[in-house]
């Protein structure tokens, strides 16, 4: 009979054994391989007596599993971290420096309500300081002649998409002989066209919209009624992107010809035919507006009160839910305000964000901010790293705006040039983050935790890709939510991070609200969901003839009629029970293009319209582009 150990004799290639015999009494007896390091120890007695089958698998396959079981032992033993919890504390660069300043509080501020007193007096002067220089931008600037400016956003224009203004425009009158005296903010160039916007024969997406104008220096320049003012006004030189600035724009009706040009940074877009509605801005005007840039003034006063109750404020609460309330009232009045021009409609629009903000914000503060900022005495690291980064999120249209990333949508990313090269970037970039405060949170016997805290979140967002009718968007306060459970730590990165974290969520919100994560194509881009409803439109035109005639598929279930858009104006619309679907258009001159697109509709509501067929001014039609 065989002893036990020989029993035990271990496959030298796989280093497994094989199974023991049934009369075997000794089961934990080692074989001569066992002292090589190679042995049945690798695997618990249990195991070795049901893995017969181990050896008729293939070499390859046993270092494989062998190599995974491995890891997976090494990633067991690493996250668990050492023996004793290493709790991670800032020990402060020249400790009496930074502490200086609590030490001036307690010197001069030595009772509780004291401190309390001071901490209101301080919450007083910015309050009184920033309304009276809000107040003072919204009456001051008056334009000689012409009034008081009125407050625009950057994207504010004479004339809607589609067709919301209208058969011919109706809806978007005066188009001529009227005047309007408007006030720009700063930094207008960096609002972009995020939805492929029609001009002639041309598509716009991800640049500035201004069609027209001209650097002939005879003549006033030009320009469309849908160009952005404010981006306009930069281009005629009229306000600047640093500063803003006011101005009067004049309308001019119909114009024939909208040449492009470069001026000051902006590239304007050539439409070479008829548009019933343009202006111009006029010049020599005496106002004041200019004078001073109220946004940038502001900015240095709110920081200055963040900065010096981060330096004297000791309580990890009062510091993050003073600075979260400062910085969110500076973006959504000064620095990226929404769309909205009335004060009051702002004010409103503010508090009802600003309350769900803050419920927000005390989860964050609860299990995050409060275990970073606890018992931490180093005043200027954290004025520095937490406050400092903070303001460079909440000034996102400032110090991100160059990123060539609008929205984390696939059609975005895949359409917009080097979007796909900057996230590849970003996500590498977090990842080192990542495997950084990994390691942190490994000391303080958390990572465990963590790591099934983020399975669940990655599970969550996985489920919200595979809902087959709505869109997964990743907006800016989705991406504080998401990340800043890993900085809960005091650690200098985890300063940097959580301040800039807390910036990105203040500058979502407070700009955009809280806009759905799960959104329908249709509300997501703008009306631009329904790709497959578009009409199959056929055109008769003979060169040298004046006239062409088109007819088109009829509309689909749900839909009654159809639009069509000549030069980017509602020249026509047809409905079920209005005869043949077929019209014929007139050309009124020769010397110039005409630009047709077509849209089913629902009532005055349109699907998406189709790209544009061209009438060439010599009668000859060159069709409507598919899609492919």
């Amino acid at each position: 009979m065989t002893s036990s150990a020989e029993a035990y004799h271990d496959d030298e290639e796989s280093g497994i054994p094989e199974p023991s015999l049934a009369e075997s009494s000794d089961l934990h007896i080692r074989s001569r391989a066992s002292s090589q390091g190679e042995g049945p120890q690798d695997f618990p007695v249990w195991m070795r007596e049901s893995l017969s089958w181990w050896s008729k698998l293939p070499l390859p396959i046993r270092r494989v599993i062998r190599a995974v079981s491995r890891t997976f032992a090494f990633l067991d033993h690493w996250t668990r971290g050492p023996k004793e919890a290493q709790r991670q504390e800032i020990n402060p660069l020249f400790p009496l420096v930074q502490e200086a300043p609590l030490w001036l509080v307690e010197k001069f501020l030595p009772r509780r309500i004291h401190k309390v007193l001071g901490l209101l007096f301080l919450y007083f002067a910015w309050a009184i300081t920033f309304v009276v220089i809000i107040q003072h931008s919204a009456t001051s600037g008056d334009i000689e002649g012409y009034g008081t400016p009125n407050s625009i956003w950057c994207g504010e224009n004479f004339w809607r998409r589609g067709n919301e203004c209208g058969l011919n425009g109706a809806s978007c009158r005066p188009f001529a002989d009227t005047t309007f005296t408007f006030r720009c903010p700063g930094n207008c160039k960096s609002v972009h066209v995020l939805e492929p916007y029609p001009v002639g024969d041309q598509e716009i997406i991800y640049k500035t919209l201004v069609v027209g104008g001209s650097n002939d220096s005879s003549s006033k320049p030009i320009y469309r009624a849908d160009s952005f003012i404010c981006q306009a006004a930069i281009h005629a030189g009229i306000v600047s992107d640093t500063h803003g600035g006011c101005g009067v724009a004049l309308l001019t009706g119909s114009q024939s010809h909208f040449p492009a040009s470069s001026s000051n940074s902006i590239q304007s877009i050539e439409f070479d035919a008829e548009f019933p509605k343009s202006y111009t801005f006029l010049t020599d005007l005496s106002s004041d507006c200019g004078v001073v840039d109220n946004r940038w003034l502001l900015l240095g006063v709110t920081v200055s009160f963040t900065v010096i109750l981060s330096l004297f404020v000791s309580s990890p609460a009062v510091f993050f839910f003073s600075i979260f309330t400062m910085v969110f009232y500076h973006v959504g009045f000064v620095s990226d305000p929404p769309n909205i021009i009335n004060y009051s409609d702002l004010f409103s629009d503010m508090i009802g964000k600003f309350l769900p903000a803050c419920f927000i914000a005390f989860v964050f503060y609860r299990y995050c901010i409060r275990r970073t900022l606890q018992d931490l005495t180093a005043q200027v690291e954290k004025s520095v790293l937490w406050l400092g980064s903070c303001w460079v999120g909440a000034l996102d249209n400032y110090t991100f705006s160059h990123i060539p990333i609008q929205r984390l949508t696939p059609r975005d990313l895949t359409s917009q040039p080097g979007a796909i090269l900057a996230l590849i970037i970003i996500v590498v970039i977090i990842l080192f983050i990542a495997i950084g405060q990994a390691y942190h949170l490994r000391l303080e016997h958390r990572l465990r935790s963590y790591i099934c805290l983020y399975a669940g979140m990655v599970a969550l967002l996985l489920v919200g890709v595979a809902l087959p009718t709505l869109n997964l968007r990743i907006h800016h306060y989705v991406l504080a939510m998401l990340l800043l459970p890993g900085t809960a730590m005091q650690t200098r990165p985890s300063l940097i991070y959580q301040g800039l974290l807390i910036g990105l969520f203040i500058n979502g919100i407070a700009r955009w609200g809280f806009d759905p994560v799960l959104q329908t194509s249709f509300a997501l881009f703008g009306g631009r969901a329904e790709q497959a409803l578009k009409p199959n439109v056929t055109a008769l035109a003979f060169p040298g003839i004046a006239n062409i005639s088109f007819s088109w598929s009829w509309p689909p279930e749900g839909y009654d009629g159809l639009s069509v858009l000549m030069n980017d104006v509602e020249t026509f619309r047809w409905y079920i029970g209005e005869g043949n679907n077929s019209f014929t258009s007139y050309a009124k001159e020769s010397v110039h293009d005409t630009f047709f697109r077509f849209a089913y509709m629902k009532g005055s509501s349109t699907a998406e319209y189709t790209r544009t067929g061209v009438w060439w001014k010599n009668g000859s039609w060159s069709g409507v582009p598919t899609d492919d």
